[in-house]
């Protein structure tokens, strides 16, 4: 078989849905070595060059430059997948036509239910496209229970053609030696006592309340804690930054913009807490990279991300800036506590693997592939 994934994903800097796609791909290709992967882009790859792929798994630049982009997903795409037993859409899109038989991973609908947390041009592509791909899929995979009962319920999806598979936390995420954590934390200007939050700053993530609960939780001045913002800066975040510059707190709050997986590692593995109050997650992966690396998490107790972290986190409500600060406390104030759910969420993200989504999303394939 010739299975075809979405490159488009991997021609920029690899965020969540690149990691997602990249992972799988390698591990789908591990599993079924009879087998051949193909992630297609219409343009370079901007992964790492060092990366060993496996001897099944190829890059494909098709080369598509300029205003031929336009025509991507309604012609050179739907010429391609001609080729191809199966078309894996891995960030919300299908090609518009073609025989070729298609898997799409929608991995939350945050742009339907949440659209003003969202550009407005995205909200308008996401209602007119989604919904279009989702009917012509062949079969829909979702991170989670959650996103599927939303699937179903919202764009009118039959159940029995959407399978929820879980994701995981790469291979470079455990816990990291204290040397080599405070390292990269002196490189990064970063004391060893602070509550990190990974992720983009955009309206979603709720980093404005956050933001206001550490001011409550350090207001007296008597605490040393510092909070770090690690990831880039999304759109609308000049709320935040007009309530950081009127705040005494300003020198307490450190943005360090988009890390490495190592720097990542080193920071998750010697935060006091890790805080995760976003508003809506289809899956939360950033939390399970927390918990692999042993730190002790506060986060919302939206039902996606309770689906994700289980007992193993401190819930609070993302909406009530007073609980997220009482969360974040309680945490920093409990040695005993926090060791406890440090080591229970290492034992819970070990429970997650590529491996196992990957043979669930081929299983996917050849039930797709019998249709």
């Amino acid at each position: 078989m010739r299975f075809g994934l979405d490159g488009v994903p991997l021609s920029r800097q690899k965020t969540g849905i690149g990691h997602y796609t990249f992972e799988l791909a390698q591990a789908m290709a591990a599993l079924a070595p009879a087998d051949q992967f193909e992630i297609v882009s219409p343009g370079p790859f901007a992964h790492d060059g060092e990366v060993q792929l496996p001897a099944n798994l190829r890059l494909v630049n098709l080369g598509v430059a300029g205003w031929k982009r336009r025509g991507w997903w309604s012609i050179t795409l739907p010429r391609y997948c001609a080729r191809l037993s199966l078309f894996h859409g891995t960030n919300f899109d299908l090609p518009y036509w073609g025989k070729c038989p298609t898997v799409l991973t929608i991995h939350d609908l945050s742009l339907l239910l949440s659209p003003e947390t969202h550009e407005k041009h995205l909200v308008r592509r996401a209602r007119l496209k989604l919904p279009r791909a989702a009917r012509k899929a062949t079969a829909i995979i979702t991170p989670s229970e959650t996103v599927k009962r939303e699937v179903c319920e919202h764009i009118g999806v039959d159940a029995g053609k959407v399978f929820a598979i879980p994701e995981a936390a790469r291979s470079s995420f455990y816990p990291a030696p204290e040397a080599e954590s405070e390292a990269v934390r002196e490189r990064l200007g970063i004391g060893s006592d602070f509550v990190l939050f990974v992720g983009t700053i955009e309206p979603r993530k709720n980093v404005l309340n956050l933001v206001r609960a550490f001011a409550e939780l350090v207001g007296d001045g008597s605490s040393r804690l510092h909070l770090v913002i690690a990831g880039k800066r999304g759109w609308l975040s000049n709320d935040l930054e007009s309530y950081l510059a009127s705040s005494v707190l300003k020198e307490r709050v450190l943005f360090t913009g988009h890390l490495s997986d190592d720097e990542l590692r080193a920071l998750y593995s010697s935060c006091r807490v890790f805080a995760y109050a976003s508003l809506y997650e289809g899956f939360g992966l950033p939390l399970l990279e927390a918990m692999a690396c042993g730190a002790p998490v506060v986060t919302s107790n939206v039902p996606s991300i309770v689906e994700t972290v289980g007992s193993v986190a401190r819930l609070v409500a993302p909406n009530d800036v007073h609980d997220i600060a009482r969360g974040i406390e309680a945490l920093v104030a409990n040695d005993e506590e926090r060791e406890q759910r440090s080591a229970a969420g290492r034992r819970h993200a070990e429970l997650f693997s590529w491996q196992r989504a990957a043979t669930a999303t081929l299983e996917v394939y050849r039930r797709v592939l019998e249709i």
